[in-house]
């Protein structure tokens, strides 16, 4: 599954990373490709997390849909690979198993 997100750096500081379409789930790094590394594990165990809870998986976007939010304005946008299908059954099973 590729994922977009929106990477932002201010002067002195580490880039950060948002997820858009998987709300509470950012990273950061010291270089971009840090940075995008840390995304892909944050992004591994917030799907663990939702799996664990019973809750649905986020539902992904193309980066067009985002292109018109402000809060995205001054970041940089990348996509992220993430083999999420280990994590779509169980989410389907964990709310319906005793």
């Amino acid at each position: 599954m590729k994922i977009p997100v929106v990477l932002h750096k201010d002067a002195d500081s580490d880039y950060g990373v948002i997820v858009p379409d998987v709300p509470g789930c950012f990273s950061a790094g010291c270089t971009v490709k840090q940075a995008l590394c840390s995304v892909k594990e944050a992004l591994s165990l917030h799907y663990e997390g939702l799996v664990a809870d019973g809750d649905p998986l986020p539902q992904v976007r193309d980066i067009d849909a985002h292109l018109d939010n402000p809060e995205y304005a001054d970041g940089v946008w990348a996509v992220v690979e993430l083999n999420a299908m280990p994590y779509f059954g169980k989410s389907l099973t964990s709310k319906t198993t005793p």
